[in-house]
């Protein structure tokens, strides 16, 4: 007999492979567990045919029809492994169909058996077992049956294997798209560097005193590619200047009025710039035409503190605890020429952020004024305009300008949002330290250049690197 041997890491392997050598009638003897895998002992289809067309010759030798009137038992049928269940694992033996055959043999012999003829015997395969079988050996009319809840969990298996691999290939292909990201940003600033030296030197200088890599590149493109180093930050300043969006006048606040809401992260200076407001406001229209009201009700001393400002002002101050509060206090001042709100502290991160604007948006027509700490990065001062961003948002005023080193993160983040700077404050005084936005001003501590031996001074290449880490060219 041609018995043949497959051996695969696992049983599924290993009867595919089966299948695709012997076809789908093929006979399994046997599978075992050996080292690196599994074992698969089998015969083609037509192996268990030639054994019984042998059978049934000794058979026909023996006697010609009948054995004492009794019927020749007819062949068994052919038995193959269940298709359906081809990646099942499967352990049969023929010793079984062989005694089948011995048994049908010795019923069909007479009692004197004929001279003549030959003598067949019926072939018998030695078992082949294994130490501790992981499947019990059937019979090959009887297949080991595939329970439904080992299919489904191979079913499932396969599924989050597939998931698995998914999800890897899509990691790699991010690696790889951001590699060749990089790559070509790199080729790019050397094209730069080459093409447009000042270009890619003003872009470098840019990025190291705080604008953001969006707002860098568009000033550099308004340098030309021939300017010399004077000419690029000249372009770049122009272009700034025309990006910038300020109020240089008191018109459009102190003097038209209205019910303003002072609102920030904690320690950004709401109640001192609240008082200086007021002082500015009480000098053009005097205290009676003035309110100031206080929402914080969580620091000790907060509403002390603008009650003090208030006395010293002539200016009468109010608490309010909610909504239904701020409203009836606002509707007994609609005669104030303006008031002035001062609103909790709280992190840009808090829940309590979007209560406060409903709370202020409810209460009537409530416009609000984000301060924006100068001395904070770029990146934690886009997470507070987009924490208290609003259509009621009137415009920024940019605190501590006297402690900031460059006032390029604030003012990029006023750009990029579209942000009227409404004020600049650089100290505690009250009403000194308050001031109308200067643009010649507001562009040179943006765009003061650091010096060679600062520790925050970057090389070329560094800008490169800083530009392809950003995305390229996006």
């Amino acid at each position: 007999m041609n018995v043949k041997r497959y051996f695969a890491p696992t049983a599924r392997e290993a009867l595919r492979a089966l299948k695709e050598a012997l076809g789908p009638d093929a006979i399994v003897l046997s599978n075992r567990a050996i080292d690196g895998g599994v074992e698969i002992l089998a015969l083609p289809g037509e192996a268990l045919g030639a054994l019984q067309a042998a059978n049934r010759a000794a058979v026909a030798a023996k006697s010609p029809a009948t054995v004492a009137g009794e019927p020749i038992a007819p062949p068994a049928a052919p038995v193959r492994p269940a298709h359906d269940a081809a990646d099942s694992d499967f352990r049969v033996s023929l010793s079984a169909l062989a005694a089948s055959a011995a048994r049908n043999a010795a019923r069909s012999s007479p009692a004197t058996a004929p001279a003549a003829g030959p003598v067949m015997r019926p072939f018998s395969p030695p078992r082949i077992e294994m130490a501790e079988p992981a499947v019990r050996h059937r019979p090959l009319s009887a297949p080991a049956p595939v329970a439904r809840a080992e299919s489904d969990e191979f079913g499932g298996a396969r599924m989050r294997e597939l998931q698995q691999t998914n999800a890897r290939l899509m990691e790699e292909l991010s690696g790889i798209r951001g590699m060749i990201e990089r790559q070509l940003a790199g080729f790019a600033w050397g094209e730069t560097r080459r093409h447009a030296p000042a270009r890619a030197a003003l872009l470098g200088e840019l990025l190291e005193t705080g604008f953001s890599a969006a707002i860098a590149r568009k000033l550099a493109e308004a340098v030309p590619e021939d300017a010399s180093r004077i000419e690029a930050r000249e372009a770049a300043g122009a272009a700034l200047d025309r990006m910038v969006r300020v109020r240089a006048s008191d018109e459009d606040f102190i003097d038209r009025g209205g019910v303003f809401a002072l609102v920030g992260p904690t320690g950004v200076g709401k109640t001192t710039t609240t008082a200086k407001l007021a002082a500015r406001c009480v000098v053009r229209h005097g205290a009676s035409r003035l309110a100031l009201i206080s929402t914080d009700g969580y620091r000790i001393g907060a509403q002390e503190q603008l009650r003090i400002y208030g006395r010293i002002l002539g200016v009468p101050v109010f608490s309010v605890r909610d909504a239904a509060d701020l409203r009836q206090t606002l509707a007994g001042l609609r005669n104030k020429h303006m008031v002035l709100i001062d609103t909790m502290g709280m992190s840009q991160r808090d829940r309590m952020v979007a209560e406060q604007a409903t709370m202020l948006s409810g209460a009537g027509d409530v416009r609000r004024l984000l301060l924006l700490n100068a001395t904070a990065r770029g990146d934690t001062l886009d997470d507070v305009v987009r924490a208290y961003a609003g259509p009621d948002l009137a415009g920024c005023i940019f605190t501590k300008v006297d402690e900031a080193a460059s006032l390029a993160p604030a003012l990029d983040v006023a750009v990029r949002h579209g942000l009227d700077i409404r004020y600049l404050t650089n100290g505690q005084r009250v009403p000194e330290d308050l001031h109308l936005p200067n643009r010649a001003y507001l562009l040179h501590r943006a765009l003061r250049e650091q010096s060679a031996e600062s520790p925050w001074h970057m090389h070329e290449d560094e800008a490169g690197m800083m530009l392809a880490a950003a995305g390229g060219g996006d």
